[in-house]
């Protein structure tokens, strides 16, 4: 699946679209500022992935400071079958520049 852009993803958010959004930076980058989205630090992901099992036909955004990791998230997750993972394009510098 392509990746999501900062504006269509603001567009959803605001017209309260229950969306499922994996924050995959760091516990302290969370505690700083957040989206609203679930924190799953990436280096956590394969011991969680069971806790996403539900959800490997839905769509699912990860996001992460610039792209880097929500990149690898949505890789490892494609991998694991997951087939509507979308990474936030940019990440969070981008959805704040917009």
């Amino acid at each position: 699946m392509s990746d999501i852009q900062p504006q269509e993803l603001k567009r959803r958010i605001e017209q309260g679209e229950e969306l499922t959004i994996l924050d995959v930076r760091e516990t302290w980058e969370y505690e700083e500022f957040n989206i609203g989205a679930r924190l799953f630090p990436l280096y956590e992901l394969p011991k969680k992935i069971d806790q996403l099992e539900s959800m490997k036909d839905s769509e699912i955004i990860v996001h992460c400071q610039s792209g880097k990791r929500s990149n690898q998230a949505k890789k490892f997750l494609s991998q694991h079958g997951f087939s509507k993972v979308r990474s936030l394009n940019g990440g969070l510098n981008a959805y704040l520049e917009d």
